[in-house]
């Protein structure tokens, strides 16, 4: 690991100001960060500790939104009793990623930040070609192993998957990101616009300026939030990431039809994925089993598949499928 130089802020605006700087990272609970400078994928120059700044960790949960703070730890937010209530596939998705030790040190912005699990990506003495680390290089995983990547939102210079469980569900629910910029403006932005397709540049992630701080997340307080679920389906049962998840959330008019139905997926996708086109294919419809696995195939048809993660066009239309169906109580 580089030597860096570490300093802890106060206040915003001084960690801001500190964090300014190209070679400066931001820290909050360390858990991929760290991970990252560890195998020289990222090597900073500087630290910027975040985790003392006042008023960033607050939860607030009225009837009309939800209002996490930033630096609001992934185990508190997953066992509050209003989140469990209002939007269980919140507490779901975040009692489902990672481990409990995990969990009590990871904060929300660093869990939305997190980068892609694709070993090639974090292995650069072993693996020069990658263009999310280095652009221009190649992708290894094009003709790797790549059971794990993406089949959706995929480019001919990246299918690295995107790796997070939270940001599956706030996308499904239209979360929006507060975000502060180091001259003391504040923008709010939707995350369904924060998170960037590979395209030609994989190494831009995300809609986030050099030193801006995510100081919250905002979610709508909707009948489908709290008729929620989270499904993630994995290699093992816990401490793994996805290999399909989906994010859903159902109104059911007095008939029985779908009056509004949301749907996100992960583990699949570049990025984290909503799947409107499943959505628009239920609305207005009878909740049925038939149905839904009829519109759920509906996501797989412009994903491209690799040599080794075809699996994931027979799993993910199950996945969805059986999330609905365990929202509108079916199973």
């Amino acid at each position: 690991m580089k030597a860096f130089d570490y300093q802890r802020a106060t206040d915003v605006a001084t960690a801001q100001q500190q964090a300014s700087g190209s070679g400066s990272r931001f820290l909050a609970g360390g858990t991929t960060q760290l991970d990252l400078m560890k195998c020289e994928v990222e090597r900073p120059e500087r630290l910027v500790d975040i985790t003392h700044l006042p008023g960033l960790d607050a939860i607030h949960v009225t009837g009309e939104r939800i209002l996490l703070g930033s630096l609001a730890k992934m185990s508190r937010v997953a066992d509050h009793p209003q989140i469990r209530a209002t939007a269980p596939v919140l507490a779901d998705s975040l009692a489902l990623a990672a481990s409990a030790q995990l969990r009590n040190m990871a904060t929300l912005g660093g869990n939305l930040l997190q980068r892609t699990r694709c070993s090639y990506f974090r292995d650069p003495q072993g693996y020069d070609a990658c263009n999310k680390r280095k652009p221009g290089s190649g992708c290894a995983a094009l003709n790797g192993l790549n059971r794990n990547h993406a089949v959706l939102g995929t480019s001919a210079h990246c299918i690295a998957t995107y790796p997070g469980d939270l940001a599956v569900a706030l996308t499904a629910f239209d979360a929006v990101l507060h975000l502060r910029a180091p001259d003391g403006s504040s923008r709010q932005t939707p995350i369904a616009t924060f998170f960037w397709l590979p395209g030609e540049r994989p190494d831009l992630e995300h809609d986030l300026a050099p030193g801006e701080l995510i100081t919250a997340i905002e979610i709508p307080v909707t009948a489908a939030l709290k008729r929620s679920h989270y499904l993630k389906v994995r290699d093992r049962a816990s401490y793994e990431f996805a290999a399909a998840s989906a994010a859903v959330g159902l109104e059911l008019a007095k008939d029985g039809s779908v009056a509004d139905v949301r749907i996100a997926v992960g583990g699949v996708a570049t990025v984290p994925w909503r799947a409107r086109e499943v959505e628009q294919a239920l609305r207005g419809k009878p909740f049925d089993e038939e149905r839904l696995r009829a519109a759920a195939a509906l996501i797989t048809r412009d994903a491209v598949t690799q040599a080794h993660n075809g699996y994931k066009i027979t799993l993910l239309p199950r996945v969805i499928a059986r999330a609905l169906m365990t929202a509108g109580g079916l199973v």
